[in-house]
Protein backbone atom coordinates (compact mmCIF):
# COMPACT_ATOMS: atom_id res chain seq x y z
CA UNK A 1 0.00 0.00 0.00
CA UNK A 2 3.01 2.15 0.92
CA UNK A 3 4.28 1.78 -2.69
CA UNK A 4 0.74 2.76 -4.02
CA UNK A 5 0.96 6.31 -2.59
CA UNK A 6 4.68 6.97 -3.30
CA UNK A 7 4.01 6.61 -7.32
CA UNK A 8 4.32 9.73 -9.05
CA UNK A 9 1.66 10.76 -11.53
CA UNK A 10 2.38 13.68 -13.37
CA UNK A 11 -0.74 16.67 -12.94
CA UNK A 12 -1.87 16.49 -16.45
CA UNK A 13 -2.90 13.20 -16.59
CA UNK A 14 -4.53 12.81 -13.12
CA UNK A 15 -6.86 15.41 -14.65
CA UNK A 16 -7.30 13.66 -17.38
CA UNK A 17 -8.74 10.76 -15.72
CA UNK A 18 -10.89 12.93 -13.42
CA UNK A 19 -13.19 14.43 -15.77
CA UNK A 20 -11.88 17.80 -16.12
CA UNK A 21 -10.85 18.70 -20.33
CA UNK A 22 -9.75 21.58 -22.19
CA UNK A 23 -10.79 22.16 -25.84
CA UNK A 24 -7.68 21.42 -27.86
CA UNK A 25 -6.39 24.06 -30.42
CA UNK A 26 -7.32 21.59 -33.50
CA UNK A 27 -11.08 21.78 -31.92
CA UNK A 28 -11.19 25.63 -31.64
CA UNK A 29 -9.78 26.18 -35.12
CA UNK A 30 -12.48 23.74 -36.74
CA UNK A 31 -15.00 25.46 -34.33
CA UNK A 32 -14.19 29.16 -35.27
CA UNK A 33 -14.31 27.95 -39.19
CA UNK A 34 -17.83 26.86 -38.67
CA UNK A 35 -19.17 29.72 -36.86
CA UNK A 36 -17.22 32.02 -39.37
CA UNK A 37 -18.48 30.34 -42.77
CA UNK A 38 -22.20 30.34 -40.95
CA UNK A 39 -21.83 34.20 -40.72
CA UNK A 40 -20.82 34.49 -44.25
CA UNK A 41 -23.73 32.56 -45.39
CA UNK A 42 -25.65 34.48 -43.84
CA UNK A 43 -24.11 37.76 -44.99
CA UNK A 44 -24.36 36.61 -49.02
CA UNK A 45 -28.03 35.66 -47.92
CA UNK A 46 -28.57 38.97 -47.04
CA UNK A 47 -26.69 40.66 -49.87
CA UNK A 48 -28.37 39.04 -52.38
CA UNK A 49 -31.94 39.89 -51.06
CA UNK A 50 -31.10 43.64 -50.77
CA UNK A 51 -29.63 43.62 -54.32
CA UNK A 52 -33.04 41.73 -55.51
CA UNK A 53 -35.22 44.57 -53.87
CA UNK A 54 -33.09 47.12 -55.37
CA UNK A 55 -33.63 45.16 -58.60
CA UNK A 56 -37.59 45.29 -57.89
CA UNK A 57 -37.67 48.48 -57.14
CA UNK A 58 -36.10 49.74 -60.53
CA UNK A 59 -38.51 47.19 -62.33
CA UNK A 60 -41.49 48.91 -60.69
CA UNK A 61 -40.17 52.60 -61.64
CA UNK A 62 -39.31 51.19 -65.17
CA UNK A 63 -42.78 50.01 -65.88
CA UNK A 64 -44.22 53.28 -64.98
CA UNK A 65 -41.76 55.11 -66.93
CA UNK A 66 -42.94 52.91 -69.74
CA UNK A 67 -46.31 53.35 -68.83
CA UNK A 68 -46.15 57.10 -68.92
CA UNK A 69 -44.73 57.16 -72.43
CA UNK A 70 -47.68 55.36 -73.81
CA UNK A 71 -50.02 57.97 -71.82
CA UNK A 72 -47.85 60.74 -73.58
CA UNK A 73 -48.58 59.38 -77.18
CA UNK A 74 -52.58 58.92 -75.65
CA UNK A 75 -52.85 62.20 -74.69
CA UNK A 76 -50.94 63.57 -77.57
CA UNK A 77 -53.89 62.02 -79.77
CA UNK A 78 -56.83 62.76 -77.56
CA UNK A 79 -56.00 66.37 -78.17
CA UNK A 80 -55.55 66.42 -81.73
CA UNK A 81 -58.48 64.53 -82.11
CA UNK A 82 -60.69 66.54 -80.07
CA UNK A 83 -59.58 69.79 -79.60
CA UNK A 84 -59.42 70.82 -83.27
CA UNK A 85 -59.68 74.37 -82.26
CA UNK A 86 -56.18 74.38 -80.20
CA UNK A 87 -54.36 72.04 -82.40
CA UNK A 88 -56.04 72.81 -85.97
CA UNK A 89 -55.24 69.45 -86.05
CA UNK A 90 -56.83 65.83 -86.55
CA UNK A 91 -56.44 61.88 -86.54
CA UNK A 92 -54.15 62.09 -89.90
CA UNK A 93 -51.91 64.81 -88.58
CA UNK A 94 -51.24 63.33 -85.02
CA UNK A 95 -50.24 60.32 -87.62
CA UNK A 96 -48.13 62.33 -89.85
CA UNK A 97 -46.64 63.74 -86.30
CA UNK A 98 -45.54 60.61 -85.32
CA UNK A 99 -44.47 59.43 -88.56
CA UNK A 100 -40.82 59.75 -88.05
CA UNK A 101 -40.75 57.66 -85.14
CA UNK A 102 -40.64 53.75 -85.70
CA UNK A 103 -38.38 51.26 -84.48
CA UNK A 104 -35.64 52.05 -86.36
CA UNK A 105 -35.92 55.95 -85.40
CA UNK A 106 -36.89 56.22 -81.95
CA UNK A 107 -38.66 59.06 -80.31
CA UNK A 108 -38.85 60.81 -76.90
CA UNK A 109 -41.88 63.02 -75.32
CA UNK A 110 -41.41 66.41 -74.23
CA UNK A 111 -44.52 66.68 -71.15
CA UNK A 112 -44.20 70.07 -70.34
CA UNK A 113 -45.76 71.10 -74.09
CA UNK A 114 -49.06 71.48 -74.51
CA UNK A 115 -50.14 68.72 -76.29
CA UNK A 116 -47.08 66.65 -75.92
CA UNK A 117 -44.21 67.05 -78.20
CA UNK A 118 -41.96 64.14 -79.84
CA UNK A 119 -38.69 64.37 -80.82
CA UNK A 120 -36.28 61.88 -82.52
CA UNK A 121 -33.52 60.93 -80.24
CA UNK A 122 -30.67 61.02 -82.68
CA UNK A 123 -31.07 64.67 -82.96
CA UNK A 124 -31.93 65.53 -79.38
CA UNK A 125 -29.12 66.72 -77.18
CA UNK A 126 -29.44 63.91 -74.53
CA UNK A 127 -30.58 61.04 -76.86
CA UNK A 128 -33.99 60.75 -74.62
CA UNK A 129 -32.60 60.14 -71.20
CA UNK A 130 -34.55 60.87 -68.33
CA UNK A 131 -33.92 63.37 -65.78
CA UNK A 132 -35.34 63.62 -61.96
CA UNK A 133 -35.87 67.44 -60.65
CA UNK A 134 -38.31 67.09 -57.33
CA UNK A 135 -39.37 63.47 -57.88
CA UNK A 136 -40.66 64.26 -61.28
CA UNK A 137 -38.83 62.41 -65.08
CA UNK A 138 -38.20 64.76 -67.67
CA UNK A 139 -36.15 64.67 -70.79
CA UNK A 140 -34.68 68.67 -70.99
CA UNK A 141 -31.98 68.09 -68.73
CA UNK A 142 -33.89 69.52 -65.41
CA UNK A 143 -32.31 67.43 -62.19
CA UNK A 144 -29.98 64.53 -62.12
CA UNK A 145 -29.54 62.02 -64.35
CA UNK A 146 -31.59 59.06 -63.55
CA UNK A 147 -29.25 56.38 -65.03
CA UNK A 148 -33.07 55.87 -67.71
CA UNK A 149 -33.69 56.29 -71.43
CA UNK A 150 -37.17 56.13 -72.59
CA UNK A 151 -37.86 55.82 -76.45
CA UNK A 152 -41.35 55.98 -78.13
CA UNK A 153 -42.13 54.93 -81.85
CA UNK A 154 -45.16 53.99 -84.03
CA UNK A 155 -46.05 50.91 -85.60
CA UNK A 156 -49.06 51.73 -88.06
CA UNK A 157 -51.53 48.33 -88.82
CA UNK A 158 -51.70 47.58 -92.29
CA UNK A 159 -55.18 47.49 -93.85
CA UNK A 160 -56.45 49.70 -90.61
CA UNK A 161 -55.53 53.43 -91.04
CA UNK A 162 -57.56 53.96 -87.63
CA UNK A 163 -55.32 51.87 -85.58
CA UNK A 164 -51.71 52.48 -84.64
CA UNK A 165 -49.47 50.49 -82.53
CA UNK A 166 -47.89 52.48 -79.75
CA UNK A 167 -44.30 51.04 -78.01
CA UNK A 168 -42.48 52.68 -74.92
CA UNK A 169 -39.32 51.49 -74.03
CA UNK A 170 -37.33 52.13 -71.48
CA UNK A 171 -33.88 50.84 -70.64
CA UNK A 172 -31.01 51.21 -67.99
CA UNK A 173 -27.84 49.88 -66.17
CA UNK A 174 -27.63 48.06 -63.06
CA UNK A 175 -25.16 46.22 -61.62
CA UNK A 176 -23.28 44.52 -64.44
CA UNK A 177 -26.22 44.02 -66.73
CA UNK A 178 -28.30 46.66 -69.32
CA UNK A 179 -31.76 46.04 -69.24
CA UNK A 180 -34.78 47.25 -70.87
CA UNK A 181 -38.72 47.01 -70.89
CA UNK A 182 -41.11 47.27 -73.47
CA UNK A 183 -45.07 48.30 -73.53
CA UNK A 184 -47.13 48.27 -76.51
CA UNK A 185 -51.00 49.20 -77.21
CA UNK A 186 -52.91 49.78 -79.79
CA UNK A 187 -54.60 53.32 -79.94
CA UNK A 188 -57.64 53.83 -82.43
CA UNK A 189 -59.37 56.81 -83.79
CA UNK A 190 -62.31 56.75 -82.00
CA UNK A 191 -63.74 59.72 -83.00
CA UNK A 192 -65.63 60.55 -86.50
Amino acid sequence: MMQKFLKFTPLWRDKKKKGSRAFTLVETLAAVSIFTVSILSVLVVLAQGIANINYTKTKITVSYLAQEGIEYIRNMRDTYVLYTEVTGNDWGKFKTKLNPCNPSNECGADNSLFPSDVFECVTHLNQCKLYVNDGDYNTNSIGVDSGFVRKIWITTIPGNPDEVKISSKVEWTQGSGNYRIIFSENLFNWVE
